[in-house]
């Protein structure tokens, strides 16, 4: 792993600071390449969050340019940035965070042809997309890549988070679920309101985009108990979360 450099040092002395993280995990950070999908809600703290703590190498996959309605959540934007490719806008705001960040833009949908193209150079997948079809295509590409996945939604006043690695077994030496497990099958086209028909509270993307961060820094550094075979939600209305477990469905 590539050493630290004086301002690396001081940039993240608080991480170094943790004997869980230290001056390794953090070169393991430095080390590191995620790929992201979506700038928007939930791309843009995790996008933020992975900067500040150092990832080394952040791809960036979203077809979108930024809108005024955006900039009540997606963070990561400001009004000067309007109509901007929300990649560029996104790269811009991370080079002013942190330039020691190599940031790589892809300004496409994520899909099949993609991942066969793009995924292998990644270590880890974090999906922040806000439809089905891009969840159950993310799930796919990072199984048959062997990469873990962190992948979240949000409603209007509530989200999830989970990580999937069904490549591993578990400590029972069960082999760890998949995102079908979770979800057997895809709801179909237009069931599912989405927030521009039903609205979000921007703040909640937040919540949900950094507990993400948290589980990529987990599994980068191989600190804690990632979100594998759980699923937690928050509801912000009463400030609760839950933990659901789920496990590989046994085949008939």
């Amino acid at each position: 792993m590539d050493p630290l450099s004086p301002d690396e040092i001081e940039r993240y002395k608080r991480h170094i600071l943790l004997p869980e993280v230290g001056g390794e995990g953090q070169q393991r950070l430095k080390a590191a390449k995620v790929l992201v999908i979506g700038a928007g809600g939930l791309g843009a703290p995790v996008l933020l969050y992975l900067a500040a703590a150092g990832i080394g190498t952040i791809g960036i996959i979203d077809d979108d340019r930024v809108s005024l309605s955006n900039l009540q959540r997606q963070v990561i934007h400001d009004s000067g940035t309007l109509n901007e490719l929300k990649t560029q806008s996104a790269a811009d705001a991370i080079a002013a965070l942190n330039p020691h960040v190599r940031v790589i833009r892809f300004e496409e949908r994520f899909d099949e042809a993609f991942a066969a193209s793009h995924l292998g150079r990644f270590d880890l997948l974090i999906d922040g997309s806000d439809n089905f079809d891009t969840r159950y295509a993310s799930a796919d590409a990072a199984e048959a890549a062997q990469i873990p996945l962190v992948t979240g939604a949000v409603g209007r006043f509530d989200g999830t988070v989970t990580v999937l690695k069904p490549f591993e077994t578990d400590a029972e030496g069960q082999q760890s679920p998949t995102y079908r497990d979770l979800f057997p099958i895809k709801p179909p086209a237009g069931l599912l309101p989405v927030c521009a028909e039903t609205g979000v509270i921007g703040a909640l993307t937040g919540v949900i985009g950094t507990l993400m961060v948290m589980e990529a820094i987990k599994l980068v550094t191989g600190i804690g108990e990632p979100l594998v075979g759980r699923l937690l939600s928050y509801d912000s209305l009463n400030a609760s979360f839950n933990t659901i477990r789920y496990r590989r469905r046994q085949k008939v």
